[in-house]
């Protein structure tokens, strides 16, 4: 009995003549990710992805590992045997003992990719099924809504027998989608967004924003806490700190406080598009959200963004915050980014900050700051 873990390839099916570069990006990025784990046969059949360790490997840590790969729609741990009937069903009682003698109902569902096999897929099963019957007796058939369903999948080197799969990522491969450039604060909303993004197959270069000393050292560290999550799922990340205070004092000390948010937002912008523009980046990321905070404004957003030519996208645009948080906690990111240390957006908040700021009031107010030599000043230190 072979160890074996198949991962169910997702939107890639759809990709017609470029399905084969995404695949062989998506075998890439798992041979990647399963490295520290031992070494593996990886190679792709029929839109599945085939994980066959040799020698000795960490299986259920490559197991949990392939949940975070995006491109996967699934992914079980199974055993392979021989195509034929009895070597099935005996897989099907030594792999599956454990989990049989602690259900009380049952189904077998059998897929038959090789039309070679003599047994349709209903008479695998119900084969299967009715000798399984006999050897647990304390199992009872159910059809509809049984406890354990025993997977049986026919395919053209072998037959695999497994028990429900697991939820995989979803998305396409990173590095299909090209590059970004995200901006990171030690919110929970960043991360998120960058999670998202990423989730299109996209490649990230995280940057932040920090005001020492007005933030600490552990902001800094909080956010690096944060990507080092997010790489699991996001590839190795490591994240550009950018020096943020002098721009902060010189915004407060020569424009009106109602505007030093929308005016901060545009330096960020601003650097953030240089930034991705050196790294080859086609977009910048952020994790707006849509009437959240002041500088969330339509109006806002409007006037942050017009000072740059790269596109900007949201992926939290329109999610409320409830369904934010889910996210953060489903991925990891949530306790780390409510830890309690300041970020640069939050120590120079004004009391009362224009919610629909009027671009040439922006323009004008600008027009007191050395806009070049800032921004020179921060991407050189």
């Amino acid at each position: 009995m072979n160890d074996i873990i198949l991962m169910k390839q997702g939107e890639i099916i759809l990709k017609g003549q470029n399905k084969r570069e995404f695949e062989r990006k998506l075998i890439s990025n798992i041979k990647r990710r399963f490295e520290p784990f031992g070494k593996f046969n990886i190679y792709s059949l029929q839109s599945t992805i085939y994980v066959e360790p040799q020698g000795k490997c960490d299986m259920e840590a490559t197991l949990e590992a392939a949940q975070t790969i995006f491109g996967v729609l699934s992914v079980t741990r199974a055993a392979a045997c021989k195509k034929d009937k009895d070597e099935i069903l005996k897989t099907a009682i030594d792999y599956l003992k454990d989990e049989l003698n602690k259900a009380k109902t049952f189904k077998v569902e059998s897929k038959r990719a090789d039309k070679r096999f003599p047994m349709s897929s209903i008479e695998l099963s119900q084969y299967v099924g009715g000798e399984l019957h006999e050897k647990f007796t304390h199992l009872i058939p159910d059809m509809h809504n049984p406890e354990f369903t025993v997977h049986i999948e026919v395919r053209d080197l072998a037959a695999y027998v497994h028990g429900p799969a697991l939820v995989g990522a979803g998305g396409l491969p990173i590095g299909t989608g090209g590059k970004m450039l995200t901006l990171l604060s030690g919110g929970i909303d960043s991360p998120v967004a960058s999670y998202m993004i990423a989730k299109r197959g996209v490649q990230l270069i995280p940057i932040h924003f920090y005001s020492f000393p007005y933030t600490s050292v552990q902001a800094k560290e909080k956010v690096e806490a944060l990507a080092n999550i997010l790489q699991k799922y996001c590839g190795k990340m490591r994240v550009i700190m950018i020096p943020f205070t002098h721009i902060q004092e010189e915004i407060r000390n020569n424009c009106p406080e109602g505007l030093m948010t929308v005016i901060m937002r545009r330096f960020m912008m601003r650097i953030a598009e240089r930034v991705a523009n050196e790294h080859g980046c086609t977009a910048l990321v952020t994790g707006d959200n849509l009437g959240q905070v002041a500088s969330q404004t339509a109006e806002a957003l409007s006037v942050s963004e017009e000072c740059v030519t790269l596109p900007v996208f949201r992926p939290l645009i329109a999610y409320d915050k409830k369904e934010i948080i889910d996210i953060a906690r489903k991925i990891g990111t949530f306790e780390t980014s409510i830890q309690p240390f300041e970020d640069c957006c939050t120590v120079f908040t004004p009391q009362k900050p224009r919610t629909k700021p009027k671009l040439h009031e922006v323009l004008d107010a600008e027009s007191n700051l050395n806009i070049e030599d800032l921004i020179s000043q921060a991407i050189i230190s």
